[in-house]
C-alpha cells in the first residue's frame, strides 16, 4: 500500500480503545433508539444528525449528492493544513482571485496582503471566497492541482458522493451527500486550526499597510448562543445549494455531527439546528424520566 494512502487511513482510525468505542456506542444508540423522528420537523431539504460512533440520529435524503456551496471551504482548509505550508508566508490577492463566475465582492482587493494563516481563517470563518483562491492559487502546482488534491483526499475518505471544482464553493459542480458531509466534519476535527478558525467570533487583519484595520466575523450566528457547545462550524450559500450549515457539536456529551443542505430561508438552517437541539433534549428527557420512574417502582 502506498504511504500516502496508508497514512491517510491511519489519521481516520478512531483515538480511543475500541472497547471503550463501542460500549459508549451502544450506550448512546440505546439512547437515540428512544427520539422519535416523527417530531422532528425540518425545512432543510437534505439532514444528518450522527455522532462519532456511526450511529444516525436522523437522516433526509441522506445519500443525495446536491451542491454544498462554501461548505467547500472545509476540504480546501484539510488540504492545506495537510501539505503543512508556512502559515506566517504572506500572499498578496492578485486579479487571478477574483470572482468571474458569480461576481461575488469583496474587501480583498488585487494588492492586499495577508499571511496564509489569516486567509485560511478567513475563508473558514467568514466564507471569504478571494482568499480560498489565494490559497489554492500558491498552492504547489496551482488551482488545477490543488482542485485535485481535494477530489483525491475525499476519494480517500469514503465521500463516494462527492465532487469538487474549485476550492471556493462557487461552482454548482461542487456536490456531496449529507452523508458525506458528516465524514469531512468529523476528519476536521483532527485539525485544531480548523477548530479554532471556525468557531471564533471575528479577526481584524490589516491587507493594506496605509489602511486601517478590517474586522471580518463568524458567518454562524448559533456561536453567539450559550445554547450550544461546537466545536467546527461552516455555513454556505448559492442558489443551486440554498442555504447550508453544518456543525461539530455535542448531545448529552456525545460528539455529534449535524449537516443541514439547501434551506430556502436565510435563517432556516439556524432554526432547523435548534429544532434538533431540542428535540434531542427533549426526547433525551423524558426518556430518563421514564426509566428513573420504573427503577423508583422497581424498588418498592
Amino acid at each position: 500500500m502506498p504511504i500516502i494512502v496508508l497514512a491517510g487511513l491511519l489519521c481516520l482510525l478512531p483515538i480511543a480503545p475500541v472497547h471503550a468505542e463501542s460500549t459508549a456506542g451502544n450506550r448512546a444508540l440505546r439512547l437515540w433508539e428512544q427520539l422519535d423522528t416523527r417530531k422532528l420537523k425540518l425545512h432543510s431539504k437534505a439532514a444528518l444528525v450522527a455522532d462519532r460512533f456511526g450511529n444516525t440520529l436522523y437522516e433526509r435524503h441522506a445519500d443525495e449528492a446536491m451542491p454544498i456551496a462554501s461548505v467547500t471551504k472545509l476540504m480546501t482548509a484539510m488540504v492545506i493544513l495537510d501539505r503543512k505550508l508556512p502559515m506566517d508566508e504572506l500572499i498578496t490577492i492578485t486579479k487571478e482571485d477574483r470572482d468571474l463566475r458569480r461576481m461575488t465582492g469583496s474587501r480583498l482587493g488585487p494588492g492586499a496582503r495577508l499571511t496564509r494563516g489569516e486567509l485560511l481563517t478567513l475563508a473558514l470563518m467568514s466564507s471569504e471566497n478571494r482568499a480560498a483562491a489565494a490559497l489554492a492559487r500558491t498552492y504547489p502546482g496551482g488551482t488545477e492541482n490543488f482542485v485535485r488534491v481535494m477530489n483525491a483526499k475525499a476519494k480517500l475518505m469514503g465521500m463516494s458522493d462527492t465532487h469538487f471544482r474549485d476550492p471556493a464553493g462557487l461552482d454548482a459542480g461542487n456536490v456531496a451527500s449529507a452523508r458525506d458531509l458528516g465524514r469531512m466534519v468529523f476528519a476536521a476535527m483532527r485539525y485544531p486550526a480548523i477548530q479554532e478558525a471556525t468557531t471564533r467570533s471575528h479577526l481584524d487583519v490589516r491587507p493594506l499597510a496605509k489602511r486601517g484595520p478590517l474586522r471580518y466575523v463568524n458567518t454562524n450566528r448559533l456561536l453567539r448562543s450559550d445554547d450550544w457547545e461546537i466545536q467546527i462550524s461552516k455555513t454556505g450559500y448559492i442558489n443551486e445549494a440554498g442555504r447550508c450549515l453544518v456543525m461539530h457539536t455535542e448531545f448529552d456529551g456525545t460528539p455529534t455531527v449535524v449537516v443541514l443542505l439547501n434551506s430556502f430561508g436565510k435563517l432556516t438552517p439556524f432554526g432547523d439546528a435548534n429544532r434538533v437541539r431540542k428535540w434531542i433534549e427533549k426526547g433525551v428527557d423524558q426518556h430518563r424520566r421514564k426509566s428513573a420512574k420504573t427503577d423508583l417502582a422497581a424498588a418498592s
